[in-house]
């Protein structure tokens, strides 16, 4: 058996790498695949790739991109959700802040820089026209940090998933104040390099078996109910989740990059752009 370690975010988008543990299906083909959650999001995941405490990741797509310009050697070999994510913009649900454009010139809590929460946050601003230069950030490393900041007043709101957040909005911790969706496809599959070259017809194998389960996600039977179970949904916010989200089987393509990066330098979020040929390996 091949051990092979990969993270990403304790959501309902990884539940199919979920079921193909526990249905024995990396087994069959030879991969011990170690599995870990990282609440703290994509910052946090790029620096395990960095430190090789990780072999794969499932990331947020500019988070990724970002960091490969940064200098982490590795590359996104799949994109793994086509569709945005979309991103709730939150307050706590006392603030006096009611509208998003109340917002401007106040602190944004993140879960660390680098994160999408971090990154997200610029794109926000370029939407609404202000002054990124300005932005303000509060470290909280985690959703239970962002409620305990925005609840004591440290900041002033907070960007997440925002079906993941539902449940804080709903027992009336957070209110929602407006949403912002990625412009690109909101999840890939990075590798570090090494790994990749060393185990190409592995990672292939690997990539066959979790997009024979994301092709057929949406069709396994009760899949809204037992999402809804096991991250504390509402079923019709799963219902409505699972119809707005679609995964992905192919490359990332350079146009999509191109966009992805025109953006990231436009924001100074990057200061140079990396070719397709360094960021994206075909497997």
């Amino acid at each position: 058996m091949k051990p092979i370690k990969i993270v990403g975010v304790p959501e309902h988008f990884n539940l199919p790498w979920q079921l193909c543990i526990e249905n024995g299906e990396f087994d069959e083909i030879g991969i011990d695949l170690q599995w870990t959650d990282i609440a703290e999001g994509t910052g946090k995941m790029c620096q395990m790739l960095r430190d090789n405490e990780t072999d794969i990741a499932v990331i947020l797509t500019e988070g990724i991109v970002k960091d490969i310009a940064a200098g982490n050697d590795c590359s996104i070999v799949q994109v793994y959700v086509e569709s945005p994510l979309i991103w709730g913009i939150h307050v706590a649900a006392n603030s006096k802040y009611n509208l998003l454009a109340d917002l401007e010139n106040t602190k944004v809590a993140i879960s660390r820089y680098g994160s999408g929460s971090h990154l997200m946050a610029y794109v926000n601003a370029q939407n609404q026209n202000w002054n990124s230069d300005e932005l303000q950030f509060e470290i909280v490393n985690t959703i239970d940090g962002a409620v305990e900041a925005l609840t004591e007043g440290t900041a002033d709101y907070f960007m997440w998933e925002r079906f993941m957040t539902k449940p804080f909005v709903d027992k009336e911790i957070f209110r929602r104040v407006a949403d912002c969706p990625t412009p690109w496809p909101c999840f890939v599959i990075a590798v570090r390099n090494e790994f990749l070259e060393a185990n190409k017809q592995t990672i292939a194998l690997l990539l066959e078996t979790i997009n024979n389960t994301t092709i057929e996600f949406k069709d396994i039977p009760s899949i809204d109910r037992t999402l809804a179970s096991k991250y504390h949904q509402k079923l019709e916010d799963i219902q409505e989740w699972l119809s707005l989200t679609k995964w992905s089987q192919k490359p990332l393509e350079e146009k999509v990059l191109n966009k992805i990066q025109n953006q990231l330098f436009d924001l100074k979020i990057i200061d140079k752009k990396g070719t397709f040929a360094e960021i994206v390996k075909a497997v």
